[in-house]
């Protein structure tokens, strides 16, 4: 095992061995973006714990070492994630001998060196990385990065009995007025910057008889510093993962008003404008005012009606820098004794990319200007905002394309069968994309329907290539008279020629390119599916059905006194078998016979080691089931899958029944 020192590693660090620690906390992290705030969570959560328990050393605990250890464990978790993108291990102890906290972050790819070197972003940029191994040394008084086989470690040592002095602070009382505002910083629910942090005293103004305006100065500068950054850091978390950009505004509100500001607003716009909304100097389609936050609830409407009238100004649609705002003083005149009639407010473009998404303004009465501190944090903050609202468009446009997609891919209505009764769940796991099991039920001709229910290998854009060619070929080899066995016949040569096709023009393309041949795997994926196709002509008292499973779950027959037998055999998978031949079965379905037929969704839902068909679980099912109409039948067997596993169903679930009367 060797240490690398520091510059800013004392030599007991790296000589000496490492004391014995009094109280430790442990947490396996995976190598995900939730680990960061999962750090944080455990971190504070821990030293809540000793505290409460009183363990050795705990006392010296202060709130100041507590952030600072919550914000290093974050960052060298955000690096181990982001460099090594393994499972992250997480130490936190104190030391019993020198009374420091310590925190550890061990990672599995120890060939990459954590993250602190680099060049800086550019400002109209968001860095994909937390702020490295500069803030750790910062806020720490010793750190390191230890090597052992598979694995490296970084650490960092945080005193307890003191910290870093306040800005123009000295000895005793400014350790004293310190800790004053780091306990009155803590209001704000956990997250970071209150406004009241900053003291405000009045001045003369140059040239001005009488007037004066109010100057902010710092009480404490090093603390501000770490409360911003755990404010992002939270703010980033509840931002991220949200699909709504409405809600994204909504939550931008909440988290500036009241720490930051008395009110804000947020103005969001098409990013086909480019120039939000203007055009001219006249406004064209301008942006749209979607949220509107005041501490005093009761000011909100007054100020959005107010806002309406007057959106952003034109500015530089890439600077994220702020720009003044007319005060809305129409809105904040004197109400209840509380005069906003004068104050500040600031403009912030929101950027993402380089395209502009819209603008976020804060407003404070009673002030000339904001602390550069306080600017420069809401700038930060609006990257974060615009990341999280560039995201939720994309899955908005996404989830549209996907939705017209899915439509398409899909019968928009199933055929009605004189005498038979039919019934139809259908629930894809990702609503929001194309699923890979498909259904239809359509008429082929003068008394004959054909149906059928497959999935296909995989999700998504290739799943929808194979249910793309596979639903419209069935329809027209049906249409055609084919019969179901020449139906599947002719379909397998289709996915084989269509596979070998798509094959043919990757290779062709990459040599166009000039790169290298593709490792197995690496192509396009074999398209196949297992499909249950089967037709249905009507008969004298019943229907005759003719049916051919292809790799998928064998359909069931009920009949009126509670039998349940299966009506198909097992076949090859389409698109697997090169000139592979398949048969069909026959049989009558009777007056009071229903036919289940389903994917695998519901014969493989999982319970721990348990599936829903074991032991003919879905047989069993459907024998229970004896009496019920089709409607009511389908609607069971769903809820019975739902209802067999505690967590909800991780694939597909389709199922059709059709019911003789």
């Amino acid at each position: 095992m060797r240490a690398i020192p520091t510059q800013r590693e004392t030599p007991r660090a790296v000589s000496e061995a490492p004391a014995r620690a009094c109280a430790r906390a442990d947490a396996a992290l995976s190598g995900g973006s939730l680990a960061p705030g999962t750090a944080r969570a455990l971190v504070r959560s821990a030293l809540a714990d000793w505290t409460e328990r009183a363990l050795p050393g705990a006392e010296h605990l202060t709130t100041r070492a507590g952030d600072d250890a919550t914000l290093i464990a974050s960052e060298l978790v955000t690096n181990a994630v982001v460099h090594a993108g393994t499972e992250v291990r997480l130490t936190c102890r104190l030391e019993e001998e020198s009374g420091a906290l310590v925190v550890e972050v061990t990672d599995r790819h120890p060939s990459r060196a954590p993250h602190g070197g680099e060049p800086e972003a550019p400002p109209y940029e968001s860095p994909e990385h937390g702020r490295g191994l500069r803030l750790v040394a910062a806020l720490s008084e010793a750190w390191g990065i230890t090597y052992r086989p598979g694995t490296k470690t970084v650490w960092a040592r945080i005193p307890v009995g003191g910290g870093f002095a306040a800005d123009g602070a000295d000895g005793a009382d400014g350790a004293e007025e310190s800790a004053e505002n780091t306990e009155g910083a803590q209001s704000a629910e956990g997250m970071g910057v209150p406004f009241d942090a900053y003291v405000w005293e009045a001045e003369p103004e140059p040239g001005g008889e009488g007037w004066r305006v109010p100057r902010p100065y710092r009480r404490d500068g090093a603390w501000l510093g770490r409360g911003a950054l755990s404010f992002l850091a939270e703010a980033s978390d509840l931002l991220a993962g949200q699909l709504d950009e409405d809600l994204v505004a909504a939550l931008t509100g909440q988290l500036i008003v009241p720490r930051l500001a008395d009110w804000c607003a947020v103005w969001l716009e098409d990013e086909a404008t480019g120039h939000g909304g203007w055009s001219d100097g006249a406004r064209a389609d301008g942006p749209r005012l979607a949220r509107v936050w005041h501490a005093d609830e009761s000011r909100v409407e007054e100020l959005s009606r107010v806002l309406e009238q007057e959106p952003p100004p034109p500015s530089d649609p890439l600077s994220t820098g702020p720009v003044g705002y007319p005060w809305p003083e129409k809105a904040l005149h004197l109400t209840g004794g509380h005069d906003e009639g004068t104050g500040t407010a600031l403009a912030y473009r929101l950027v993402a990319g380089g395209r502009p998404l819209g603008t976020l303004v804060i407003g404070r009465a009673g002030i000339g200007r904001f602390p550069d501190e306080v600017t420069g944090l809401v700038e930060d903050l609006g990257r974060r905002v615009a990341l999280a609202i560039g995201a939720a468009r994309q899955y908005a446009r996404q989830a549209t394309i996907s939705a017209v997609l899915q439509r398409g891919l899909l019968p928009g209505a199933v055929a009605e069968i004189p005498g038979v009764r039919s019934a139809l769940v259908y629930e894809p796991h990702d609503k929001g994309g194309p699923s890979g099991d498909f259904y239809d039920l359509f008429p082929a001709g003068p008394g004959r329907w054909c149906f059928a229910i497959g999935d296909v290998q995989g999700k998504g854009p290739e799943a929808a290539v194979v249910i793309g060619l596979a639903r419209p070929w069935l329809r027209l080899l049906a249409r055609e008279g084919y019969h179901v066995a020449d139906v599947l016949d002719r379909l397998n040569q289709l996915l084989l020629d269509d596979a070998t096709e798509a094959a043919d023009a990757a290779a062709r393309a990459l040599v166009a390119a000039g790169a290298r041949p593709t490792a197995p795997g690496d192509g396009p994926q074999t398209r196949f599916l297992s499909l249950l196709y089967g037709e249905l002509t009507l008969v004298e008292g019943g229907a005759r059905v003719t049916l051919a499973s292809a790799g998928h779950p064998l359909p069931l027959l009920l009949a009126p006194d509670g039998t349940v037998r299966t009506v198909a055999r097992s076949q090859t998978l389409l698109g697997v078998v090169e000139d592979a031949t398949y048969t069909s079965d026959s049989f009558e379905l009777r007056s009071g016979d229903t036919l289940l037929c389903v994917t695998d969704g519901v014969t493989e839902r999982r319970r721990g080691s348990r599936q829903f068909d074991d032991g003919d679980g879905l047989a069993t099912a459907l024998a229970d089931c004896a009496g019920l109409d089709a409607d009511r039948i389908a609607e069971r067997i769903s809820r019975l899958v739902h209802e067999f596993g505690e967590r909800p169903p991780a694939d597909d679930l389709a199922l059709l029944v059709l019911q003789a009367d």
